[in-house]
């Protein structure tokens, strides 16, 4: 069978947002697509420190992290970038001047300012302790990390952070309140163009499923996009198909549409 490379993102694609559990149906229309001889990898947003033990252990072939900073296929890390000390020790003094609420994401830990009285940053922060992720403050002196998500509340301050730094940063607008903001260049559409560079893979056989803004880099870039029942009308309107929610066996029901199990 000629071989196949897919992409999946996370949250709403393979992960229910309503029991944060991967189906039994996705689990086997996964498998059964490897077993057919097509490759099967995650490619999302979140850092690799940041990633449920349950989307670990389903056994994809690789990760595509933090927007395509790093890359690991079969257990080896093909590619990794992060930012510079200088870089980023400019950003957190920039973000506390500003005062601009964010997380730091980095592959081994996400940062945190345990000052912020943010609701969303304490949200955070207990939801990784009660799912053991590695946290750790900004003031950290081996922080390192790979991109960063920021929520302005006031958009004279926003402008001047985004000013500074949009000639180094890209900044992704996810709903007009969050911005996720990686090394200029890169996207979850990058990772897949060196992903099928490395292996050799014709552009044609590339498969692409999401379900929000930040998947638009790679579900505009891949041949063949599907788009999950969930996802919004925007989405829906720029994909090559739109299979079931996440809820309904949408992976196995876009699998089976394009034979692919």
């Amino acid at each position: 069978m000629d071989k196949k490379i897919l992409f999946f993102d996370i949250d709403g694609t393979i992960l229910s947002h309503r029991n944060y559990q991967v189906s039994e149906s996705t689990k086997s229309a996964l498998r059964q697509a490897q077993s057919n001889g097509h490759i099967v990898m995650i490619n999302t947003g979140r850092v690799n420190s940041f990633i449920d033990r349950t989307v670990q252990s389903i056994g994809f072939d690789g990760f595509i992290y933090g927007c395509g900073t790093p890359i690991i296929y079969k257990e080896e890390v093909l590619f990794h970038t992060e930012l510079t000390k200088e870089l980023i020790q400019s950003l957190i003094k920039d973000l506390r001047e500003l005062k601009i609420e964010a997380v730091l994401e980095g592959s081994k830990a996400v940062f945190y300012d345990y000052n912020s009285n943010s609701p969303i940053v304490k949200g955070l922060i207990d939801y990784q302790v009660k799912h053991q992720f590695a946290a750790s403050s900004w003031d950290d002196p081996e922080i390192a990390f790979d991109k960063l998500c920021i929520w302005p509340e006031d958009k004279q301050r926003s402008n001047l952070f985004y000013d500074k730094y949009k000639d180094v940063l890209d900044f992704i607008d996810r709903d007009g309140r969050l911005y996720e903001i990686v090394p200029k260049g890169f996207s979850k559409a990058s990772g897949i163009e060196y992903m099928i560079k490395h292996l050799g893979i014709p552009y044609e056989n590339t498969y692409a499923f999401g379900d929000s803004e930040n998947d638009l880099s790679m579900l505009t870039y891949s041949k063949h996009s599907i788009a999950m029942g969930n996802s919004s009308q925007a989405i829906k309107d720029i994909v090559t198909y739109v299979t079931e929610d996440v809820d309904h066996h949408g992976i196995e029901h876009a699998l089976k549409h394009f034979n692919l199990i």
